[in-house]
């Protein structure tokens, strides 16, 4: 469980992360618009496991590896952001989130099972 403090880090570590990706360093991915869908902080604050969706990119994982290596610049744009309100930058780990594919490839399954109707029992009517 999380506290209040780990919470309220990471909403602004996902805010200020998503406004990086979105407005000051498009250019370093290619234009792939890139969301941050979730921060998860350490209990001491100084690791942050930051989930990242793409759009308008074929190979997910090479993208990631091309974040994971432009990760210092990342982070010291996060620290200029976020000096006055946290002592340490967080160190960045960054991961794929792959909750949306998930959640349509469930659909899929659900979409495609053949459920016949429950037989009706005459001894529940009398």
């Amino acid at each position: 469980m999380e506290s209040k403090r780990q919470q309220k880090v990471a909403r602004q570590l996902q805010k200020d992360l998503g406004e990086i990706f979105q407005r000051e360093l498009p250019h370093f991915f290619n234009g792939a618009f890139i969301t941050v869908t979730n921060v998860r902080v350490s209990p001491d604050l100084s690791v942050a496991r930051v989930y990242l969706s793409f759009l308008g990119t074929k190979n997910k994982e090479m993208l990631l590896d091309d974040i994971r290596e432009k990760s210092r610049a990342i982070r010291q744009s996060l620290g200029e952001r976020v000096r006055h309100q946290l002592r340490i930058v967080p160190e960045l780990n960054f991961f794929v989130d792959d909750t949306a594919e998930y959640a349509e490839k469930m659909d899929k399954l659900f979409a495609g099972l053949d459920i016949p109707p429950a037989p009706e029992d005459e001894d529940e009517e009398n």
